[in-house]
């Protein structure tokens, strides 16, 4: 069998590797190897739910969100208040972090409870709709840097392929070929471009959108409602600002967890297919740095092992790293990681190169995989 005919809702789900290939014969060795790395990260207890430690994340979150109410209201009318809304911005960051492995059905054994608490925790907390994201990501689990597939690297205000910036004329053209050094100041924006994107597709009737009216109910408590108490609190000037550096924070902040994962990592064109592991790990990076970069990346920092193993918690990454590895260099895969500080940099250079349309970075993950055991 191979992974390739998983559709994005059932790789984003995390549907089990060795459970769906004893369906079909398998075809190489590729896919019964990572079927045997399956079994032995099962068997070591790793896939099992870790709902008592996400419960007390969300506990911490809620005493959180709790003591940021209680500064909103002890400050007032004050220019202080941008303190409050940069750490609320961090908390929601958080709680997207949650968000995201309910959606990857981490948390709960129930797909429905997952879907609610996620739902929950995106529209209402994130402004940012459950449906819209789920679309957008399965994509991006099934085919990772993937060219016209993935809308991680779809072009837009930055290219991530020489081919989009070679379409750039006048401004944009001059944009593109220094957009390394925009990036962290465009990553402000980021929270905003996906609540813009949120309300669109929840708008598009054309689009399917599970539990529409619920999710249109829950954003809209937060894109509205909630901005509007808080201006009549704080008065316009500083109530827009408090809302302004809120949504900026979480962009930033959200962005620096996610572009390192990915970004400055090889493209695949459209049209080539890669077996399951490869496509996983030779696209992704792993960022290394300690339990506060496990912290602050909501453990997105094991990309490799998340990608691999998309139902497994957040929780036992880091434990099944050194499997990973192992069975990396036992067969001659790249294992990509990195230091925060270095990944930065490199997706800097890498968007500065490809706006003036450089293709040496870009070596096909197929070059790769033939130079690996067979």
């Amino acid at each position: 069998m191979s992974s390739a005919t998983l559709d994005a809702t059932e790789v984003l789900a995390g549907a089990p590797a060795a459970k769906t290939a004893s369906k079909r014969p398998a075809r190489d060795r590729h896919v019964t190897d990572f079927i045997a790395l399956t079994e032995q990260v099962r068997a070591a207890g790793y896939m099992q739910r870790e709902v008592k430690w996400y419960t007390w994340r969300l506990i911490r979150q809620g005493l959180g969100y709790v003591a940021i109410l209680a500064l909103f209201l002890t400050l007032g009318q004050s220019w202080w208040q941008m303190v409050t809304a940069v750490l609320l911005g961090f908390l929601t960051t958080q709680t997207a972090f949650i968000g995201h492995d309910a959606a990857h059905r981490q948390v709960y054994e129930s797909a429905k409870a997952n879907a609610w608490l996620s739902r929950i925790t995106a529209n209402l907390f994130v402004g940012m709709s459950y449906g819209w994201w789920m679309n957008k990501h399965g994509k991006h689990h099934t085919n990772p840097n993937k060219i016209g597939v993935d809308g991680d690297i779809a072009a837009g205000a930055l290219v991530f392929d020489p081919e989009s910036a070679a379409k750039r004329t006048g401004v944009a053209k001059w944009f593109a070929q220094r957009q390394g050094a925009f990036f962290f100041p465009l990553l402000t924006l980021a929270g905003l471009d996906l609540q813009i994107a949120s309300v669109r597709r929840l708008a598009d009737k054309n689009q399917i959108v599970p539990k529409r009216t619920v999710e249109i109910i829950l954003l809209a408590t937060r894109l509205l409602l909630l901005p509007i108490l808080t201006v009549v609190f704080l008065g316009w000037g500083i109530g827009l600002a408090f809302v302004a550096v809120q949504v900026m924070t979480l962009g930033l902040y959200m962005g620096c967890a996610f572009a390192p994962n990915h970004k400055g990592m090889p493209l695949v064109p459209k049209d080539v297919k890669i077996d399951f592991m490869r496509r996983q790990t030779l696209m992704s990076r792993n960022i290394s740095g300690g339990w506060w970069v496990d912290v602050g990346m909501g453990g997105l920092n094991y990309q490799i092992e998340h990608h691999l193993f998309p139902t497994m918690s957040s929780k036992n990454l880091k434990a099944v790293q050194p499997m990973v590895r192992q069975y990396c260099a036992e067969r001659n895969i790249t294992y990509t990681e990195t230091t925060l500080g270095q990944s930065y940099m490199i997706v800097m250079r890498y968007l500065n190169r490809v706006g003036l349309g450089q293709r040496d970075p870009f070596e096909c993950p197929i070059t790769a995989s033939m130079r690996t055991a067979r």
